[in-house]
């Protein structure tokens, strides 16, 4: 029976960011924080450009 690689990966993040939270929660913490930056950031630049089609492309 072959194991399927899309659960063994997922099961080795798991293992990781349990490992990264026990072994130091403080770099795990700004690791959160750099994501949720980051998807902010992503947020802001899909609402400007939303915002620049809804205003027929001008600056």
């Amino acid at each position: 029976m072959a194991v399927n690689s899309k659960k063994i990966a997922l099961y080795v993040l798991v293992v990781f960011v349990l490992y990264v939270i026990i072994t130091d929660p403080a770099k795990a913490a700004d690791y959160v924080q750099i994501g949720f930056e980051g998807i902010s950031d992503a947020a802001k630049a899909l609402g400007d450009f939303a915002s620049w089609v809804a205003n027929g492309g001008e600056s």
